[in-house]
């Protein structure tokens, strides 16, 4: 039983730092938070045999949100659903569960409409749809009105916020991998800047991070890359939740996952003058790029290390103030090395301290989602989802082969329970196609 030290220093980036009142998931797992951390909790997996196959294709897994999980029918009807990518159903559920969350109404009040904005972190946005319309395109049929609204990812964001009734900014961040991380440090910016005394300031922001591809031509691209695992399970005697294996020696590739997840991102004030429960804050943000290739790390890893070490400097904190590290992991052999090595360097001696873990074996890797996954993860574990009776680590599932290459503390296969965790201070790492590094500091409740 672990005992994290929670005494962080108080700075004035901490005192100016937003809060994260609202929580929204809808995942491979489960269908909100509860479910996801439950799952979580009980190292359950949502990969599953894929229930489709091409002749283009050797993939047979995925960690996709099939009907059975999430019935956009829930939160849109029959004709709506038609006309939207996959994402928008599974982003509108979880924002809706976020909003709920921090008990943020906005429908039918103008001014706090205007003063809550969207964010919407994606990667492949609506390219579902698109491709769907190049098919129905050239087989002779009509494609959707709708084709170019949906192909447009910033039009997604906008979708939202009109169904939602939010007013203020509505903007998406399309980072690949980076995606939804970098859509909450925007949001934290924002929010920083507002002069509190304006009576038209932004009080709030709603973050979400959606991704929704698993079908034959994403993974056959994907398999062109070599960074997705093509390995049947059925014939190697496995089981499909096995294929995503972060940090583990025979791991040989990620599992394409999807889902969404939100956050309701508020300034401190707004949310004390509302009285609404505190699940966490958020401290610090950076960015980085290694300007070096289009899919692989810098070997140096310098541009990754320094993303983490300036997110701890805009967060006024040090290395040895972290005690949780939720690593990117994708469970490929290049990159889950290379962020051992990134780790090391930003972290030094502190490194081997800390409690890491990575949740792709449980969700696979749901691309420009993964930093919200990740968030929402790292806060419903500390104590804010309801799903048991104490705050824990996640596990990073599938980790039975140690690999010399990575050697840190990845909380192997099991949750493990933490005590004294006010005001646990966590770190969010990411990494993503064009050479980008994001990492987010956050503080429990």
């Amino acid at each position: 039983m672990l005992k994290p030290r929670a005494n962080v220093e108080t700075t004035m980036s901490n005192l100016l730092s937003p809060v994260i009142t609202g929580l929204g998931a809808v995942a491979p797992l489960g269908v909100g938070v509860p479910a996801f951390v439950a799952g979580l909790r009980a190292g359950r997996s949502g990969v599953r045999p894929l229930d489709f196959e091409h002749p283009r294709m050797k993939s047979r897994v995925a960690a996709g949100v099939p009907a059975s999980v999430f019935d956009p029918r829930s939160v849109l009807d029959e004709a709506d659903i038609a006309r939207l990518p996959k994402l928008v159903p599974m982003a509108l559920a979880a924002a809706r569960e976020a909003l709920g969350t921090a008990g943020l109404m906005v429908e039918g009040d103008l001014e706090t409409s205007r003063r809550v904005g969207l964010i919407l972190g994606t990667g492949g946005g609506g390219i579902d749809f698109t491709l769907d319309q190049y098919a129905a395109a050239y087989s002779g049929k009509n494609a959707s009105l709708w084709t170019i609204t949906n192909a447009t990812h910033g039009n997604l964001a906008g979708e939202l916020s009109i169904r939602l009734g939010l007013r203020g900014p509505s903007w998406c961040v399309s980072t690949g991998c980076a995606s939804s991380s970098d859509a909450l440090g925007l949001a934290m910016q924002t929010l920083r800047a507002q002069n509190p005394e304006s009576p038209t300031a932004l009080e709030a922001m709603v973050v979400i991070g959606a991704d929704a591809h698993v079908r034959w031509e994403t993974l056959y691209a994907m398999e062109l890359l070599k960074v997705i695992t093509a390995r049947d399970p059925a014939l190697a005697g496995e089981e499909a939740a096995s294929a995503s294996r972060p940090f583990d020696a025979t791991r040989d590739g990620f599992v394409l996952g999807e889902g969404a997840w939100a956050v309701v991102l508020e300034r401190a004030d707004a949310a004390r003058r509302r009285a609404t429960r505190v699940l966490g804050s958020a401290l610090g943000y950076a960015a980085t790029c290694d300007a070096f290739h289009r899919v692989r790390p810098d070997p140096d890893m310098i541009e990754s290390a320094r993303a983490m070490t300036l997110a701890l400097d805009d967060a006024g904190l040090k290395p040895d103030d972290v005690v949780l590290a939720h690593y990117h992991g994708t469970s490929t052999r290049l990159n889950d090395a290379a962020e051992t090595r990134a780790v090391k360097r930003a972290f030094g001696p502190h490194a081997e301290r800390l409690i890491g873990h990575s949740i792709k074996g449980a969700i696979g890797h749901p691309q420009g989602a993964c930093g919200l996954a990740a968030v929402v993860a790292t806060l419903g574990a500390l104590g804010n989802a309801d799903a048991g009776p104490a705050a824990f680590a996640p596990p990073t599932i599938n980790l039975r082969t140690p690999d010399p290459e990575c050697d840190l503390d990845y909380t192997p296969n099991h949750a493990r329970r933490l005590d004294g965790t006010a005001g646990v201070v966590a770190l969010v790492n990411c990494l993503a196609f064009g050479a980008k590094n994001s990492a987010l500091v956050l503080r429990g409740p």
